[in-house]
């Protein structure tokens, strides 16, 4: 078996070649390796994008007063309508009020995602029981994120 394949291979110049390949077709596959590991190396960083914890949003209607977490009226909301109700993986016993999270829409049904990231601070603990999501977003915070109002996206979040 050996025998065999060395029969479809050749030395030349130092270097082990397979028989019935010129020069030109070597150099050819050669040029075509490194295209590929060029375009291999450049689509990497494009696919590593995940910088903080995956999670689900959803949205909610007013009026969200009163909430859970103390100080918050409706004079003293974040700027921009852009806050949340956290669900109990990320309300920690109240210490997640006036957290704030840096969140970016992943997928969802019907490509609902817009692109960009948004940041939103933690003013309530979810109302539902169980919490249908990670985080209970402002209408104004959904519609941020996502051309669909009214669904489930999947989202990447960050404390800031």
């Amino acid at each position: 078996m050996i025998s065999t394949m060395r029969a479809q291979y050749k030395y030349r110049n130092g270097f082990l070649k397979e028989r019935g390949k010129t020069d030109q077709n070597m150099r050819l596959t050669v040029k075509k390796n490194i295209v590929f590991i060029a375009l291999a190396c450049t689509m990497i960083d494009r696919l590593i994008v995940v910088k903080g914890d995956l999670g689900t949003a959803t949205s909610y209607d007013p009026p969200y007063l009163p909430t859970k977490c103390p100080g918050y009226n409706q004079n003293n909301f974040p700027g921009g309508g852009l806050f949340a109700a956290a669900s109990y993986g990320i309300w920690d016993n109240g210490a997640a009020c006036g957290r704030k999270y840096r969140v970016r829409c992943l997928s969802g049904l019907n490509r609902p995602c817009k692109d960009g990231t948004i940041m939103v601070e933690v003013v309530d603990f979810c109302r539902s029981s169980p919490c249908p999501s990670t985080m209970v977003l402002s209408n104004k915070a959904f519609s941020a994120l996502s051309k669909i109002l009214n669904s489930k996206i999947n989202i990447e979040y960050a404390q800031v």
